[in-house]
């Protein structure tokens, strides 16, 4: 697998912020204490499984947000965070989409590699399924 398209260049950096912004969260605690342990080839290979659902994403990013399929991708967004990093509320999720869709490096790392517009298409499957989940 090539991806070559995700920037890792800027990985310390985001880190940084992580930590400056959510380090005394309970969910940041959580992730470094699942990171702890891990290999810097682990940490590599999940991030390129977690690139994965993105580019699938990418492959139905035409289609509606709503439908079953976009909303299964976006509980195994979820559940993939949840599993290799941090407890991801809705509340969370919900931020991420945001941010996956905000423009910056997030948007033009995932529309590199799921193909534009795919960060927009995400975060609209991400709010209908946190709408609905209220």
């Amino acid at each position: 697998m090539d991806f070559k398209a995700f920037d890792r260049s800027k990985l310390d950096e985001y880190a940084r912020q992580a930590k400056e912004l959510y380090g005394n969260l309970p969910e940041y605690k959580e992730m470094e204490e699942k990171q702890k342990n891990r290999t810097e080839e682990e940490e590599r290979l999940l991030a390129d499984r977690f690139m994965l659902l993105f580019k699938e994403a990418g492959k139905m990013k035409d289609t509606d947000p709503a439908s079953p399929e976009s909303q299964n991708l976006v509980k195994r967004i979820q559940d993939y965070i949840t599993e290799n990093m941090y407890t991801c509320s809705n509340k969370i999720l919900r931020g991420l989409g945001k941010m996956y869709s905000g423009g910056g490096d997030f948007t033009k790392n995932i529309d590199e590699y799921g193909g534009e517009g795919t960060a927009v298409f995400v975060d609209n499957a991400i709010q209908i399924y946190c709408d609905h989940a209220e």
